[in-house]
């Protein structure tokens, strides 16, 4: 078990741009990750199981819900500190920062935004607490960037509601306690439903084989006839914005995961070409090498940059989605040319469970589709600055 030597890069000095909270926030996530998950995430990540025993850990550093309201169990944290713990988690692992991101901004957003006040006090403590654990139901068999086109559909049956399809790639799903489920009414309006473990008819199939976020647990979510109680259907927002609107706060997240990846496929490719000693002097010594490690740095900083500002935005209210989509694509992008150039830093080493950045670089192969692929955002940008929808 080797130990986390990891020592964030700042070569902009961006420490200055934040506040005493936001680095005393980033300061524990990043004392807890080193403590508690760096030591054990190879092993999961080897089992393809996720460490159930972290979740404590992740609700006591605020990883679950740091910008709810301390009245409904949240931290009370700025966007900015939200943004902070998934740099800090993610730089240890992707699968892990799904499972708070999801617990964050897929389960407790909606509630919190969309739901009324017996909702937010019912639900939103125990996910703060991770007491609970929650998934997000959007992305169905045959609709991922199309989610609009779901058949995932729901019918009143007086006293209750009868919902009924099917939704996969869903993080968290195989032991979730809750899951907010995007489906259609018999007008085909979309709304979001609180599905509880339990319910008869409902079942989460686990993902297996997966060469990708190992150390996280995916399944699907099956609904045969589930009768869901009408009161937990989120009576504040409806239509396709209801759910975009929890993406925009995941994919924020995601801009911010991303980079703490970068940062420690980045920081072990440093140290090990400072220590390798290949004819007679170290390959940090060597033009090629400088030239990876020097454009790795510069596009760390370049995000940093491009993220901080993205979250001063949100705290003022001011971002857009498409700035969020821009985000998003750029870091994750940023994010996997760098493991793989720090992979060839390592040479054959680089690809052993003894260092992390093969794990990193399988993990970005998926975070670089969900949430919005790669090309959608890019398209969501081409939208935002000529008008056009090219989608379709």
């Amino acid at each position: 078990m080797k130990p986390d030597l990891f020592q964030a890069p700042d070569y902009y000095l961006l420490d200055e741009l934040l506040t005493d909270e936001h680095k005393m926030v980033r300061d524990a996530a990043r004392e807890w990750v080193k403590r508690e998950v760096s030591p054990i995430i190879e092993k999961y990540a080897q089992k393809a199981e996720f460490p159930k025993q972290i979740i404590k850990g992740l609700a006591d550093i605020g990883a679950f819900g740091p910008y709810i309201p301390e009245e409904y169990g949240g931290a009370g944290l700025d966007q900015i500190s939200y943004g902070l713990i998934m740099q800090e988690i993610e730089r240890c692992d992707s699968g892990v920062r799904s499972t708070a991101s999801v617990q964050s901004s897929l389960v407790m957003y909606p509630i919190w935004k969309y739901g009324n006040e017996e909702q937010r006090k019912k639900y939103l403590p125990k996910l703060a607490s991770g007491e609970f654990i929650g998934c997000f139901g959007l992305t169905e068999p045959d609709y991922g960037s199309n989610p609009g086109g779901m058949v995932t559909n729901f019918k009143d049956k007086g006293d209750h509601y009868l919902l009924n399809g099917a939704k996969m790639w869903i993080s968290n799903a195989p032991f979730a306690d809750i899951a907010v489920v995007w489906a259609k009414n018999e007008e085909g309006r979309i709304h979001g439903l609180i599905v509880e473990r339990g319910m008869e008819g409902f079942t989460t199939p686990e993902t297996h084989n997966k060469w990708s976020l190992r150390a996280s647990a995916t399944g699907e979510l099956i609904f045969d006839n589930v009768k869901v109680p009408k009161e937990n259907l989120l009576p504040n927002k409806s239509g396709l914005g209801a759910p975009l609107g929890c993406l925009d706060s995941a994919r924020y997240g995601i801009a911010w995961g991303a980079i703490g990846a970068a940062m420690d496929c980045y920081d072990t490719a440093l140290r090990y070409a400072k220590e390798r000693v290949q004819f007679d002097k170290p390959i940090a010594a060597t033009q090629l090498q400088q030239k990876k490690l020097a454009e790795m740095i510069t596009e760390i900083t370049k995000a940093q940059l491009l993220t901080w500002r993205l979250g001063v935005l949100r705290n003022e209210g001011k971002a857009t989605s498409a700035q969020i989509s821009m985000a998003k694509r750029n870091n994750v992008d940023m994010a996997i040319n760098i493991a793989r150039e720090a992979r060839q830093i390592l040479g054959g080493m680089g690809i052993t469970g003894e260092y992390s950045i093969m794990r990193h670089m399988m993990n970005l192969e998926s975070v670089i589709t969900y949430e919005g692929t790669h090309d959608i955002h890019l398209l969501i940008t081409g939208m935002d600055i000529t008008g056009h929808a090219a989608f379709k």
